[in-house]
């Protein structure tokens, strides 16, 4: 089987590390990557995306013990356009957030009027920081939390920094 996910992964935390597990489960893997020119435009907020080269030494690097753990192939292609790569016929798995599901119909939709086959849209779920809210990338840049989402010594979860 043939496996789509696609985001921008910077920085990579335990949510993306359970997006990437259940999509080599499935069969191999191609990432869509978000290109320098389209990550700003898949933020909800306004904060500073890393350049693609960097997110993809990062992802690649993650990617790898995946790969040889299930013993699967993978590939990270730019992502130009936010239904990119999954639009291609090639693709039977598409893995996506429970924010993203929309994106994923959309992307059916494309499929379909092209003649070609839907995608099975797997969901999986987020995962939880200490304080139980989501982990995210945004909470970890504005350093809420860790990567694995613990709250940072300094902080009190909500972002502030604590007088000694």
């Amino acid at each position: 089987m043939d496996v789509a996910l696609g985001g921008t992964f910077d920085p990579v935390h335990d949510g993306h590390r359970a997006l990437f597990d259940r999509a080599f489960e499935l069969g191999d893997v191609t990432i869509g990557l978000t290109s320098d020119e389209l990550a700003p435009k898949t933020r909800s907020e306004d904060r500073y995306v890393r350049p693609y080269d960097e997110r993809r030494a990062d992802l690649a690097d993650e990617l790898d013990a995946f790969a040889e753990e299930y013993d699967r192939e993978y590939e990270i292609r730019p992502l130009d356009d936010p239904t990119g790569i999954a639009t291609e016929p090639q693709f039977d798995y598409l893995v996506v957030s429970p924010e993203t599901v929309d994106g994923a119909q959309r992307i059916n939709e494309l499929r379909e009027e092209r003649g070609v086959d839907p995608l099975s849209i797997d969901v999986v779920d987020h995962v939880r920081a200490e304080d139980g809210e989501i982990i995210s990338s945004t909470r970890i840049v504005r350093g809420e939390i860790d990567e694995h989402g613990n709250r940072t010594p300094d902080r009190d979860g909500r972002g502030q920094v604590q007088p000694d």
